[in-house]
């Protein structure tokens, strides 16, 4: 009986260990995945019920931003001063993983970094909300995400400045915002890699690539929202989009938004 007992004792005390490990691997593959994907798309992996092989989700309103360093590319250079380019990246590293900061501020947990594209930085914002919920909130929350994106944008640009100053160098960002529906989806399994697609998404990286340093360029119906938000946009006039004809944009009135956003703080 003793034996026995002692037996006993001793797989408890293993299975506890056993479970113990168990958890902790759970926690580090949760913590590794939701470093990967946002948080509500790894909680879809790691859930025991899944209905479908991969994850793919539609939204009707989402905000997306690309806001690129154009002068970087100048900038970069292979030499030995510094070391075949690894200094250049090297400051590119601090300027990506500084803007990465920023999204762990209350007011910015709604942003949703989607990649980034050499020095080019693509964030979204609305992919967080339920799909189908958002008809069922009145008009200025259903919209506020759009809002929250352009103070993001200028918190990108505050936080460049201040990497010049120390860097002593002159980047600027050039930004371009616009929303609407978007596809949303994980591709790849080895390296699974979130992702966003639709004609919103193409529109907003026009918007980048046709705006101009240091402004935040919009589309025609985001500056409305963004003008019954209370940010004030200055019509720049028709410009060429490839693909889609002459398009009327907006530059957003930066200096206006910064005393916005210090209501939404």
């Amino acid at each position: 009986i003793d034996y026995y007992c002692r037996l006993d004792c001793l797989w408890k005390n293993k299975f506890k260990k056993e479970h113990e490990q168990f958890e902790t691997m759970e926690n580090v593959n949760r913590l590794l995945l939701e470093n990967v994907l946002p948080a509500h798309v790894a909680a879809y992996f790691i859930g025991e019920k899944r209905n479908e092989d991969w994850y793919h989700q539609s939204y009707d309103c989402v905000c997306v931003m690309f806001a690129s360093v154009p002068d970087f590319k100048v900038f970069y250079t292979e030499c030995d001063v510094n070391k075949e380019g690894l200094e250049c990246l090297r400051l590119l590293n601090e300027i990506i993983a500084d803007f990465d900061e920023l999204l762990l501020k209350p007011k910015f947990s709604g942003v949703e970094k989607i990649k980034t594209i050499g020095s080019t930085y693509m964030a979204a914002a609305g992919l967080s909300v339920t799909p189908g919920q958002e008809n069922n909130q009145d008009k200025e929350r259903q919209h506020a995400h759009i809002g929250i994106m352009v103070e993001y944008g200028i918190a990108l640009m505050s936080k460049l400045d201040g990497i010049n100053r120390h860097s002593f160098n002159n980047f600027r960002l050039r930004i371009g915002i616009n929303h609407g529906p978007v596809i949303a989806g994980v591709i790849g399994a080895r390296k699974p890699q979130y992702d966003i697609w639709g004609n919103t998404v193409n529109v907003a990286s026009r918007m980048e690539s046709t705006g101009e340093l240091g402004k935040i360029q919009v589309t025609e119906e985001t500056s409305r929202i963004l003008q019954e938000l209370g940010y004030s946009c200055e019509c720049r006039g028709l410009i060429n989009v490839k693909g889609k004809g002459e398009l009327r944009t907006y530059f957003v009135c930066t200096e206006t938004a910064k005393f916005q956003g210090m209501g939404l703080n």
